[in-house]
């Protein structure tokens, strides 16, 4: 028998419709969410000994909270992964709230627990050329070779996701010299496409055995599918061992990289954002942090009066 009510079980799958259509959630996003807060809900009922129905709901008590978060911590759930089980949480609520009419206090006034916030881990400039020259020489086969290249290429020189840069199909070639793009929770921004990447991906598709097609994945694996990104992930791998770089050179450190250097260079960080196509602008500035330390170890390998301390 299911921990949760049906009444329960229906507000919750109208909650996330919603997420999706109104909000634009991505389906990712929505079972992320789904299991949190199912999770919550089997919980309650546990500790309350029965299934909790919306009226039920209504009468959750800060001690219930507590008592919530002392389990999730207890089974192992971390600071920054609570954090996000509660904000999944709070959002179910004041949709709840607002629909059934009731006062939603003990969850929304629930302090969130501490953690410090991981910043983004960049290559240097010069490391970043070096990855994608690297990444070039990893495959004994031209096309194969070409066609790493020219995906680590447009991550770095683009600032693509790699789900991005792996979702473009023939009708995208010859790439223009800006893009549309569809990122997360089908958001998109227009991209310019810099000349080396257009450059990477014609000599691919130059030397690319298989036919290309409007449709088809523009990038494709040995047999002619659309390429895994695990591909691009094991290449990458390769490269920075022989680089001997940290294993944070991903692919999404590319990506990382192509924001940070653009702010080093005097980048705006409202246009960083439209070219991320992060949706708050907080999410951007998490690179002024990365610049500021940054320049912190600079300055503190570099003065004079900073080494002598």
């Amino acid at each position: 028998m299911s921990l949760i009510s049906p009444a329960c079980r229906d507000a919750l799958q109208h909650w996330l419709d919603g997420l999706g259509a109104l909000a634009g959630r991505s389906e990712s996003t929505q079972t992320a969410y789904r299991g949190d807060v199912t999770d919550f809900l089997s919980f309650m009922t546990l500790h309350h000994s029965t299934r909790q129905g919306l009226a039920a709901l209504e009468r959750i008590t800060i001690s219930d909270m507590r008592a919530w978060m002392a389990d999730q911590r207890g089974s192992g759930v971390g600071a920054r992964s609570l954090a996000r089980k509660l904000s999944a949480v709070k959002s179910f609520y004041r949709w709840l709230a607002e629909r059934e009419g009731f006062e939603p206090t003990a969850v929304l006034s629930t302090r969130a627990p501490k953690f410090t916030k991981k910043l983004p881990r960049p290559l240097a400039e010069d490391a970043a050329r070096a990855m994608i020259d690297t990444v070039e020489l990893q495959s004994t086969s031209d096309w194969v070779a070409a066609r790493d290249a020219a995906v680590v290429t447009l991550l770095y020189g683009c600032g693509l996701r790699i789900s991005e840069a792996l979702s473009l199909t023939g009708a995208d070639v010859p790439l223009p010299a800006t893009l549309r793009i569809v990122g997360k929770g089908d958001k998109e921004r227009i991209v310019p496409v810099i000349p080396a990447a257009r450059d990477a991906v014609d000599r691919y598709l130059e030397l690319c055995p298989h036919p290309q097609s409007p449709k088809a994945a523009l990038f494709r694996g040995v047999r002619g599918g659309p390429l895994n990104p695990r591909a691009i992930q094991g290449v990458m791998e390769k490269a920075r061992m022989q680089l001997g770089l940290p294993s944070t050179a991903t692919p999404h450190a590319m990506r990382h990289s192509f924001a940070t250097h653009l702010l080093s260079a005097g980048g705006d960080l409202r246009a960083i954002q439209e070219l991320l196509g992060h949706a708050s602008l907080s999410t951007t500035q998490t690179y002024t942090a990365v610049d500021t330390a940054r320049l912190m170890e600079v300055y503190n390998n570099a003065h004079p009066k900073a080494r002598n301390i």
